[in-house]
Order: structure tokens, then C-alpha cells, then sequence
């Protein structure tokens, strides 16, 4: 999802933050409670039209030629397009800037993403299998630091390249919103990266599993690859079934156990942006590691809802040990629902503050870099699942 300004190889001091579009506001506009009422009322219904459509779509869709297709295309696409939508009709009335109080992405994205962390048990990592601990981390790691190469052999823009390769490497949207959090992120670019994520993963629902039968692939190398390589979750599910109930199992347990390190790549995004990105006043960076003044911006720098994530992390991984399923089940199903609605709002006012003029600077060097890394995913991941899961049985 992005507007970038290419990295010189050196450090660039972090932009300032603001709630509102960094855009200058229209003559004579102010903002005011009533406009931003507005705004939040008009991103609440773009919302409730998300989830309409997400429900409708798949069910009209379904036993034509693209009923798989429709099955597989989650929220954020939906969410992401209506807000795009009405900021087109808002900025030709002259309205979105007064009502950009309302847009409160950063705010819906952590809340999200806290209560994404009840639903990663982190307990998976532990009793999953072997092999796919170890694809999940060789597989991340390999793709993570291709794709932050490569980007940078580009030229694109540190969090640009933090945010790709997140995507690329982990679990793709819900990794990006993560990485943007951690790096400060422009907005924009978090939805160009969620774009992209998007475009790749629904050809390769059909692609993985054909390509897994014209080799002759056994079921648990099919679900492993196809786990380790398509980045959404829906759309691993929408490939794996394709592939087969086999398939389908071994690639869902790779992607949960993906989507476990989530929190542990954002804390390392952390980490290297606090200590290699000049402080915003111009003071010099911390001279080692462990001082004070370090230590004290390291803190101010750390996106807090990571703590907030991997905290319900282990509170959920802790009840899934001591409740029954049936007292564990409606909790966690109610976090799950709340979760969603604040990412659709989140997405909904990432459409609605996108800046066109942004994308066009990032031109087409990120689509390269997505594909070359997309291209390195399947390769890598294929051999990882060879050798890992060739001699797996169920």
C-alpha cells in the first residue's frame, strides 16, 4: 500500500506524525466536531458495506467460474476500494479534508492488531510439528532479507522496504499493518503494499496447486508450499482446499505458525528503525546500545501496541490451556469479530486519505520488487518443502 522518497544508503530523519493528511487543507475549510461526526458516521457505513459484501459477494459468486475467486478475496480488498470510492466523491465536493478528524487509521489499526494477538496462540509454535517451525523460519528469514535487498538496490524507501518485505515473507496484509505500525509507515504505503499482496495471492490459488500436480508433488510438500508461499489466509485456505483435505491441513499449520512470528519481526523492526534512523530534532543516535539516552528512545520510538499484541498473545495461549473449548471458543470468536470491524475501519480510512499523487512518485519499481521476491518465495519455499515434509505421513 505507497508514496516513498528513495533511501540515499543514509539515514533520513522519521517524519513528523499527524492524525490529519499531511495535504494542505482547503481555503477557507476548518474542521470541526460536526464535520468529524460526519466523517466517523460515513466511515461506520463504508464499514457496514464491507461486511455486507463480504458475505454477499461469495454467496451470489458461488458455483460460477469465479466463485472461487469471490470466496478468496478478503475485507481489506473491499474495504480499501469503497474507501477509495468515497474519497473520490468527497474530494470532488470539496468535503474529505474537513472531515479528516474522522480518518482515524493509526488509532483503528492498533486496536485491531492488539486483539489480532488473541488469536495467535503461540502455544501452535511450540506443538507444531517440527518441520513447519523450521520452514517458517528459514522461509521468513530468507525472503525477508531478499526483498529488503532488493528493494534498496532499487532505491525504495526504508519503510517501504520494511513493509514489502514483511508482507512478502510473513503473512502479507495483517504483516504490513504490523511492520507500518513499527516503522512508522506513511499511510499510503501500507495501502500499496496491501494492494500488491492482494494481486498476487488470488492467481496463485489456482497456480500453486496446478503447478503442485503437474510435479507430482505429495500432498503434505503441496500444503506446505502452499503455506509458505501465498501470503493471505484466506487465500492459502481457498488454495489448499483446491489442492486437497491433505494439502489444506499441512498448509494451514505453516501459516499459523507464519503468522506467530508476526510479533517478533515487528519488535526486530523496532529495534533497527530506533537505532538507525537519526532522531527527529537532529540530535545525534544513541552511541551503543543499552545507555540511557538509547534506552530512553528506543522506548518513545516502540509502537506500544506490539506489547498490547503479544500480551493478548499469551493470555490467549494461557486460557486455551486452563477453559474448556466451549467457554474458550465464544471469547476468542468475539475478539476475532471486534478485531476485523476496527481493521475494515482502519482500511476504509486508508482509501479515504490515500493521496494519489503519493503512488505515482513510487512508480513501478515496488511491483518489480514484489514480483522478483514473489518468484524467490516459490522457489525457496518449494525446496523447504521438499525437504522438510518429503517424508511426512498423516
Amino acid at each position: 500500500m505507497s508514496a516513498a522518497h528513495p533511501a540515499s544508503g543514509g539515514s533520513t530523519a522519521p517524519e513528523q506524525r499527524d492524525p490529519a493528511p499531511s495535504e494542505p487543507p482547503e481555503p477557507g475549510a476548518t474542521t470541526s466536531p460536526l464535520w468529524t461526526a460526519l466523517g466517523l458516521v460515513i466511515v461506520l457505513l463504508l464499514a457496514g458495506a464491507v461486511s455486507v459484501l463480504t458475505d454477499l459477494v461469495p454467496a451470489v459468486a458461488a458455483g460460477t467460474a469465479i466463485g472461487q475467486v469471490a470466496e478468496a478475496v478478503e475485507y481489506p480488498v473491499y474495504a480499501i476500494a469503497l474507501g477509495f470510492a468515497a474519497n473520490a466523491v468527497l474530494s470532488l465536493a470539496g468535503l474529505r479534508r474537513r472531515m479528516a478528524a474522522a480518518f482515524r487509521t493509526e488509532l483503528f489499526i492498533k486496536v485491531g492488531l492488539v486483539l489480532l494477538g488473541a488469536t495467535v496462540n503461540f502455544a501452535v509454535v511450540v506443538r507444531a510439528a517440527g518441520p513447519a517451525v523450521v520452514q517458517a523460519i528459514l522461509l521468513i528469514t530468507v525472503v525477508f532479507l531478499f526483498t529488503w535487498w532488493f528493494a534498496g538496490l532499487l532505491g525504495l524507501d526504508d519503510k517501504l522496504r520494511a513493509l514489502l518485505a514483511s508482507a512478502l515473507s510473513i503473512c502479507g496484509v495483517s504483516a504490513a499493518v504490523a511492520a507500518a505500525g513499527a516503522v512508522e509507515a506513511k499511510k499510503e504505503q501500507l495501502a500499496y503494499t496491501a494492494t500488491l499482496v492482494i494481486v498476487f495471492a488470488v492467481p496463485s490459488i489456482f497456480l500453486l496447486p496446478w503447478l503442485a500436480d503437474l510435479m507430482g508433488l505429495p500432498p503434505a510438500v503441496t500444503g506446505a508450499w502452499i503455506g509458505g508461499n501465498i501470503d493471505t489466509t484466506a487465500a492459502v485456505t481457498a488454495a489448499g482446499a483446491v489442492a486437497g483435505e491433505q494439502p489444506l491441513q499441512i498448509a494451514s499449520i505453516v501459516k499459523v505458525t507464519q503468522n506467530a512470528l508476526l510479533g517478533v519481526v515487528a519488535v526486530l523492526l523496532t529495534l533497527y528503525f530506533s537505532f538507525r534512523v537519526a532522531p527527529a530534532d537532529g540530535a545525534a543516535r544513541p552511541g551503543r546500545f543499552g545507555d540511557r539516552r538509547s534506552l530512553a528512545m528506543l522506548w518513545e520510538r516502540f509502537p506500544k501496541f506490539v506489547l498490547g499484541f503479544l500480551l493478548a498473545s499469551v493470555i490467549a495461549t494461557a486460557l486455551g490451556e486452563t477453559l474448556s473449548a466451549e467457554q474458550l471458543e465464544p471469547r476468542l470468536d468475539a475478539a476475532k469479530e471486534i478485531q476485523v470491524w476496527a481493521l475494515t475501519l482502519a482500511f476504509v480510512s486508508i482509501g479515504l486519505e490515500f493521496n494519489a499523487s503519493s503512488i505515482r512518485e513510487s512508480g513501478w519499481k515496488p511491483i518489480v520488487v514484489f514480483a522478483a521476491a514473489t518468484l524467490v518465495n516459490l522457489v525457496v519455499g518449494l525446496g523447504l518443502a521438499v525437504v522438510l515434509f518429503r517424508d511426512f505421513s498423516f
